[in-house]
């Protein structure tokens, strides 16, 4: 499905005049007017790669060539169908991802978020993020993606050290990503995030703090840190298996972890999620609605969605999960609309888990105002505030319980992992003491 190049052009336009504006108008991230129910982010996954890294376990695939414009097409009518069933009139952000959705034409991602304004409403300034990988994003094609309508971009550089990135997989080397970044920076100023990656297999604390010396010496706004994770079926799980590389000390991803975060606070870069920085007000506001337990919506072969289908008459949240292979998935969407393969309903105590254990990873946490928009009767001093176990975490200087809500310290958010061995039990103990237990035998 072709964009009318007018209409492209019409939408293209009104991105930049916002883009203008936004400082003058309102502070980055701040919260819509629209009702909750009616708002959402949008998730767009490109399923294809040029090839698949050592580390990597999502569901993408290496095609000998790909039917852009029935991707395309599907991708479309799939992201129409689901905002028709959520009955979501606001789109607060989209974010293309992968696989490698740079790889993907600039035509396509203005044909979805044309779409997305058809259907729903996608405000001009709304954060429209692209994943991008250095090989597969020259300056030009940034450019035209930033004159489809994407204002973010989110580059997997993972490391500086062409050692570590052959390890990884990567098809890039630590010169190609610093000048995709620089080009980036230039096109997108104030909106570009990297990646890097921590605890790979025989690194070492010294030299990977100098990678992240070197990247604050030349990074925009925002900044990921992410451990590895050696996922079972990798080509990297498996090298350690079999002894032919060294399993990665956590210990030292522990310290590196610690003595990056503490860098990036000295900086200036505030630490607003476990794994994500920013200074200047640049977070992500696309991710910031998973944290937040907002409603998003997944659209393309894999993608993950949380929301209420109020459009067929739902009032229960859904978890949903699109088929995983892109040419099934293309047929069931050509034939239904959507490529929706598993719908679960979510119950109120999954998702009072979810609230807290999403909510906790952010440095705000979860106030008390945030909480009762999903239990108005059992109040965070109701679950919590009794607790012998919690107030030990208090009293660690681990956890904040006050007038503003539930919360990590600074020191909480590098062990959030065991707070919620704690706190998860706890808030089951105090859902099952408030709901009647079932009459035996019926």
């Amino acid at each position: 499905m072709a964009l009318p190049a007018a209409r492209a052009r019409g939408w293209a336009a009104a991105v930049k005049m916002a883009q203008r504006r936004r400082h003058a108008e309102a502070p980055r991230g701040s919260p819509s007017r629209a009702p909750p129910g009616s708002r959402a982010a949008l998730y767009v996954h490109w399923p294809y790669c040029e090839k698949r890294c050592s580390y990597c376990n999502f569901n993408k695939y290496i095609p000998r060539g790909v039917e852009e414009a029935a991707m395309r097409s599907c991708l479309v009518t799939e992201a129409q169908t689901l905002l028709r069933l959520s009955g979501v009139q606001r789109v607060e952000s989209v974010f293309f991802g992968g696989g490698t959705p740079s790889l993907a034409s600039p035509n396509t991602v203005a044909a979805v978020l044309e779409a997305v304004d058809q259907i729903s409403h996608l405000p001009a300034d709304s954060e429209v993020t692209l994943e991008a990988n250095p090989t597969s994003a020259p300056g030009s094609r940034l450019a035209a993606f930033g004159a489809a309508g994407v204002n973010r971009l989110s580059i997997g550089l993972q490391s500086l050290d062409d050692t570590e990135l052959q390890l990884l997989g990567r098809t890039h080397s630590a010169r190609d990503a610093l000048q995709t970044l620089a080009e980036a920076r230039r096109l997108f100023p104030g909106r570009v995030s990297v990646d890097l990656m921590l605890g790979l297999p025989a690194q070492q604390v010294g030299p990977w703090l100098g990678q992240l010396r070197t990247l604050l010496g030349c990074c925009d706004d925002h900044l990921s840190l992410y451990q590895l994770t050696l996922e079972r079926g990798t080509a990297l799980f498996t090298q350690v298996q079999r002894g032919a590389l060294p399993a990665p000390d956590p210990e030292l991803a522990a310290e590196m972890y610690q003595e990056g975060r503490a860098m990036l606070r000295e900086v200036g870069f505030r630490q607003y999620e476990v794994s994500n920085f920013a200074r200047n007000g640049a977070l992500s506001t696309h991710n910031w609605t998973y944290w937040q337990c907002g409603q998003y919506l997944g659209v393309g072969p894999g993608a993950h969605g949380r929301f209420v289908p109020q459009g067929a008459g739902g009032h229960t949240r859904e978890a949903r999960i699109q088929t995983l292979e892109p040419d099934n998935w293309m047929k069931e969407v050509m034939l239904f609309g959507h490529g929706t393969r598993r719908r679960v309903p979510l119950g109120q105590l999954e998702l009072l888990e979810e609230v807290l254990a999403m909510g906790l990873r952010t440095d705000v946490g979860i106030t008390h105002q945030h909480w009762q928009q999903f239990e108005p009767q059992l109040s965070l001093w109701d679950v919590f505030g009794a607790s012998q176990e919690v107030k030990a975490l208090l009293a660690q200087g681990l956890l904040l319980l006050d007038h503003r809500g539930l919360r990590c310290s600074w020191e909480g958010l590098a062990v959030l992992d065991s707070l919620l061995l704690t706190l998860l039990p706890r808030l089951q103990e105090a859902w099952q003491q408030r709901t009647p237990s079932p009459v035996q035998g019926g």
